[in-house]
């Protein structure tokens, strides 16, 4: 980049830094869960952090170049996240995951890592959720749909259903899944008086005319990044999924 253009877009982001606009509640923000309930929700991510951490340092030693990898699949985690769709009947906002195609291409522990650095940056800079519900946000965003992406797409392939419809189902029940606990953590810390299903069902519901359409496109989005990836480096995907795969 030119040193003209660096001069240009120097005052526009800090003014973006010193103006931000207006954020909008994404995942489940700072202090809507009662303290109880967002420390279980943390101690229950732990585990997957320590699995994942763990897996990253065994395939880097095999393949060093497989760290990069990572890097580039946590940006686009963290990015495409970012993105906000209000939920009128909610009061908050939806928003892509991208946890079903990391989950493929790094496997779904590795996922959850990212995960949870993309939403601890987002927390800290962008006003996008918290640090008190950072741990139900991992395990809604990265555990649930990280392991139910991943499940899907070897479940489908093992099935002998192809790698794209595949990648297209889990992009989409990823998304759903992700959505489905969050429901049930907001239900389970704030149902009250309410039954827990009555109060898991509303809020279910109210993400769905935005999580249902949202869930599709993921779905697309993430069958055709697959399809690319296949056409640029046949076999990778391929490799990344084996019990020990590693960059080919």
């Amino acid at each position: 980049m030119t040193r003209s253009r660096v001069s240009l877009l120097a005052p526009v982001a800090l003014l973006l830094f010193a103006f931000p606009p207006p954020a909008s509640a994404m995942h489940i923000s700072e202090g809507i869960l009662p303290a109880p309930w967002a420390a279980l929700w943390f101690v229950l991510s732990v585990p997957f952090l320590i699995w994942g951490l763990h897996d990253l340092r065994v395939r880097s030693e095999r393949e060093p170049m497989f760290k990069s990898l990572v890097g580039l699949v946590g940006a686009a985690v963290f990015v495409i996240s970012c993105m906000p769709i209000p939920v009128p009947t909610a009061g908050t906002c939806s928003h892509p995951c991208a946890t079903g195609m990391a989950a493929i291409l790094i496997g779904p522990a590795l996922t959850v890592v990212i995960t949870s650095i993309a939403l601890l940056l987002q927390a800290l800079f962008l006003a996008h959720g918290g640090l008190t519900t950072l741990g139900a946000d991992i395990v809604s965003m990265g555990v649930a749909g990280a392991f139910a992406g991943y499940g899907v797409f070897r479940l489908a392939t093992t099935l002998g259903v192809s790698r794209w419809p595949a990648a297209f189902l889990a992009g989409l029940l990823s998304d759903w899944a992700t959505y489905a606990i969050t429901s049930f953590e907001l239900a389970s810390a704030l149902h009250g008086n309410a039954s827990l299903g009555q109060t898991f069902l509303a809020i279910a519901v109210a993400f769905c005319p935005t999580q249902i359409p949202l869930g599709i496109l993921e779905g697309i989005v993430t069958a055709a990044a697959c399809r690319f990836i296949e056409k640029r480096r046949p076999g990778l995907i391929a490799s990344l999924n084996q019990p020990h795969g590693g960059v080919a």
